[in-house]
């Protein structure tokens, strides 16, 4: 058996880990993999629509969120406003999403899912669901603990304070 490096503990903190390049490159292929296993069931089923994962994007969030605004979900979903607003009137065009106007600001529109709208986010989501279940009962809880931890770190600050929000909406 080859002998292991040994690396050593500071007092309270954790030991560094060192990885080769091709141990990196075998992780990013991995995200890559992960992906599109990830969101090949979705993209099964927006197809029938003819939609794009635009779209999946924005019927999740707005489901997270019924009543966000127009400019928080822009914030969220890091695209341009002439962007989301080809998704936005297609989902409205077909019945998936309701526009409000503002009651304190009247510039301010607020998307909600219709019924149709929620039918589809329940099929695009258990769909990824299942398969997030299964990875994290295989793996275990330390193992999505790490995991969590490892998404988040490759998230610029902004965008992980961002993703932590939306939890407390």
């Amino acid at each position: 058996m080859q002998d292991q490096p040994v690396i050593p503990r500071q007092a309270g903190r954790e030991p560094h880990l060192f990885l080769t390049d091709d141990q990196l490159l075998q992780g990013i292929e991995l995200m890559f993999f992960a992906y599109r296993e990830f969101t090949s069931d979705p993209d099964r089923i927006l197809e029938r629509f003819r939609y794009g994962r635009a779209h999946h994007r924005a019927i999740h969030f707005i489901n997270r969120s019924p009543g966000i605004t127009v400019n928080r979900l822009l914030t969220i979903l890091g695209v341009t406003k002439q962007s989301l607003n080809r998704v936005r009137r297609r989902l409205m065009a077909d019945g998936m999403i309701i526009s409000r106007v503002g009651t304190e600001d009247r510039r301010e529109r607020h998307l909600y899912l219709t019924e149709s709208g929620r039918a589809l986010e329940r099929q695009l989501s258990e769909a990824q669901r299942r398969r997030m279940r299964a990875a994290y009962r295989a793996a275990g809880p330390d193992a999505v603990q790490g995991f969590r931890r490892v998404l988040e770190n490759i998230m610029d600050d902004p965008v992980r304070q961002l993703a932590r929000s939306l939890g407390e909406d």
